[in-house]
């Protein structure tokens, strides 16, 4: 999550997976400069049924190990054995903002490590089905997981506008 001019990369789709997977991680820096650790652990929707949306803390804690669990499912689909990250509960902003260009900086290295990763897969059963039900290729989970950002970044907003009006 670079603050200096963006830079595109220059490998065609995974290129474009990359810098917009940044573009939106850095757009949720922008936001998170801007909220105090009173604020991080502030309750905001104590009704919810679901306990990664209770305050922005429970937010960032669940994008950070779906982050690492996207590109992690990608490697368990093609051989690798490994663990799903779980999620961590970290106490200040500069924290949450290392693990995002840490969980980031994972995802790149991915796409290092299978240079010859199929992103476009046609035939339903050789996509990855995934914890939630559904089945992706490589491309469609990108974009679920860029979207991801975008979505959470829209409701720790959407929770900082509550929080103010206090």
């Amino acid at each position: 999550m670079n603050k200096k001019i963006h830079q595109y990369r220059n490998n065609g789709a995974v290129g474009a997976i990359l810098d917009e997977y940044q573009r939106a991680l850095n757009d949720l820096e922008a936001v998170l400069s801007t909220v105090s650790t009173e604020h991080l652990v502030a309750i905001v929707d104590a009704q919810t049924k679901d306990p990664n949306c209770m305050s922005i803390q429970t937010i960032l804690s669940h994008v950070v190990s779906a982050g690492y669990n996207y590109a992690i499912q990608v490697r368990r689909s093609s051989g690798e054995t490994i663990d799903f990250m779980p999620k961590k509960t970290l106490d200040n902003i500069p924290d949450y903002i290392t693990a995002l260009k840490q969980m980031f900086a994972y995802n790149e290295q991915l796409f290092i490590d299978y240079p010859n990763l199929v992103l476009e897969e046609y035939d339903c059963e050789k996509k990855m089905l995934m914890r939630w039900g559904q089945r992706y290729d490589v491309d469609q989970l990108f974009e679920h997981a860029i979207m991801h950002i975008l979505r959470h970044r829209r409701q720790i907003e959407r929770f900082l506008i509550t929080l103010n009006s206090d």
